[in-house]
Formats: C-alpha cells, structure tokens, sequence
C-alpha cells in the first residue's frame, strides 16, 4: 500500500494549467468565520468537506481564503490544508490533505522502528507503531485519508506527549476527562474518550507561518453568511436495527455513531420527535418494571420524547454491537455525545425508525 505521501505525488503530476485556474472554478456563496475573519466556500469542494469531516475539532476554523500554492488551489486552516484535485473532480479525493507533518519533520530526523508484537498497530508503511489513546482515536476516524500513516512514536513535546502523522500532529490532554469517570473507567475495565482528550495540532498556522502566508483577517464578503450549523436544517436519524446515528446538514451526512438503545421492555420508542431539553449533566433516576436505577453525572443530556434522552455513557462501550442495554434512551460513547450536544439546539429534529 502507498503511502500519503507516495499518493500526494502521484496526484500532482497534473499538468492541465487551466485545471488549478481559480476563474474556471463556479461562482457559490461563501460562508464567513468571524471566528479567524475567512471565507470558506463549495468553489473546490472545500465547505462541504469541512462539514463531512469533522469540522472545527479536526480542522479548526479557516486561517487563509483559497489561495494558489506550487500551481494548485489550496486553503489553510488552523489544523489542517485542504488542497483541490480538479484531475479527480467527482470523486472522494478531490479534495485531499496536505502532509503538513511531514513538512514540518523535514528537517527532523524520525528514525523508524522495527514491529515490537507487544499488540501495538504497525505499519510497514512507515515504519511506526499505534497504540492506546492515539490509537483509539486514529481507529475511530477516517484514519489514512484524515491523518494519514504515523511518521514518529509517542514522544513528549513541550511537556505532552504527542505523535506525528503525515497529515496531522496529534496531542494527549489527560485532563480533559473529569475524574469521576477516569474513576469509571479504571472500575469498570474499559476505555473512555471525551471530545478534548486528544486534540489535533495547530499544523496548518505553523506551516501557514513558516511559509510567510497571510493569515490576517479579511472583511466579509457581501452577502456571504456567517457560519453556524444553523445555516442547514440539521436532523438526526437513528437506526435501532444497526445501531447507528446519523447527523445531517440538509442531506449532507457530517456525523454518524454507533449507539445502545433500550432493551427488551424498556424499548426505545420509534417515531418523529425533536430535541425539547438539553443538560450538560445530570443525575439519572427511576423506577419501572418493578427496576430501580439511581446514575450520577450523566454528561451531555438531550431529551427528545418523555425520559428518553440521547446521552454520554461510561457505564459500558457496547456501542454499535447490537448489545441493547439501556432503559429505552439512545446511549452514545462520551465523545460522541459531546460532539452532538454541541451541534445540536433545542428544536433538531430526531427520527427514530427500527
């Protein structure tokens, strides 16, 4: 299998000079991050694989309007650089990442490491290992095509540890889970994430910085909206056969989760319901069907029906596994609640269908 980096060559092999034209590309409203004080907008594709592809965790916001670099249209973000393939125009990888860690280890020399068979992940591809909270969160994304193959072991920078990929630098922020449920965690024997425990670098200021590329603030563009989910009308749709949610923005699919929804008797009701109560946490009571439940600090809390909420778990992570468990609400891991408490308002509709 080719490396990102092998791939990234090959597609810049393109020698069609209208192909990267700015001017060929279709007039479309832009969207305006008052945020960093940039325009992104659908002219290559950009907006909607931002929305896709997780947004302002993965991405950040944008710190450059679409710019011409090396003969090809690109757009610099806090964390990432999205480029445009025009030579693969309507297909998954016409917009594609840039190697922005492999820019900034150029300098550096990264010496590979054999296959320890201590369970970590190896790739041959690069020579490096994966494993635990990095491994985790690499896994549970669109991995190669997001981040790319790792370039470095865990190592500690600026006193945290850190790995490098080709597209990415990933960082370990411990405290971000509060410590009842890394007390969880420990007690119940499984792995818990929240939405901040690993945080994808800053790369694309660093790299934008190191180039000399303006990141300064432009005015907003006549006409062009700021940016808020709220632009599109956003639902949710959850699947109880497969276990899985989907997030909409209009019909563009920007989230889905694996989740556990309510077992036999306490069945998750099916219909067309929307978000009427939201909490950040909230301590889980009731009695019924001669049962009794008493759950603390239930995080990210949505209401959609009568009690069933969508909401955090760290009670288990049978999540996507056909494993119903709860009393009939829609449990989700941590890190994915978080995701959709913050996307989500009050008023979202939800589609709940067997």
């Amino acid at each position: 299998m080719a490396t990102a980096q092998a791939a990234q060559a090959q597609y810049r092999r393109s020698t069609d000079p209208a192909a990267t034209d700015p001017s060929q590309l279709p007039l479309v409203p832009p969207v305006f991050f008052p945020q960093t004080g940039h325009h992104l907008s659908n002219r290559a594709g950009f907006l909607d694989f931002w929305r896709a592809n997780g947004q302002v965790v993965i991405f950040g916001y944008p710190v450059t309007e679409e710019i011409i670099e090396n003969g090809r249209v690109v757009q610099y973000f806090e964390r990432a650089r999205f480029e445009f393939h025009p030579e693969l125009m309507g297909t998954v990888n016409q917009v594609q990442l840039g190697l922005l860690g492999r820019e900034i280890l150029a300098d550096r020399e990264v010496a590979g490491v054999p296959d320890p068979q201590n369970g970590a992940r190896y790739f041959p591809e690069t020579q490096h290992t994966l494993s635990g909270e990095f491994r985790g969160y690499w896994e549970r994304r669109d991995s190669v095509n997001i981040f790319g193959y790792p370039i470095s072991e865990e190592i500690e920078e600026d006193g945290r540890i850190i790995q490098y990929f080709e597209r990415a630098r990933l960082e370990y922020h411990p405290d971000d889970m509060a410590p009842f449920y890394r007390v969880m965690e420990q007690a119940n024997g499984i792995s818990l994430n929240t939405l901040h425990e690993v945080v994808v670098s800053d790369l694309g200021r660093q790299v934008a910085r190191l180039r000399g590329i303006k990141t300064a603030p432009v005015a907003p563009l006549v006409g062009a909206r700021e940016w808020s989910p709220a632009l599109w009308n956003r639902r949710i749709e959850v699947s109880l056969s497969e276990q899985w949610l989907t997030a909409y923005e209009d019909d563009l699919v920007v989230y889905r989760a694996p989740v556990a929804t309510g077992r036999d008797g306490f069945n998750t009701p099916t219909g067309s319901f929307a978000i009427y109560d939201k909490l950040p946490v909230q301590t889980m009571t009731g009695s019924a069907s001669g049962e009794s439940w008493f759950v603390p600090d239930v995080p990210w809390v949505q209401y959609v029906v009568g009690g069933v909420a969508l909401h955090g778990t760290y009670w288990h992570n049978q999540f996507g596994t056909g494993y119903r468990l709860s009393h009939g609400c829609i449990n989700l891991s941590m890190d994915d609640a978080e995701w959709l408490y913050r996307w989500a308002d009050i008023g979202t509709p939800v589609e709940v269908r067997a």
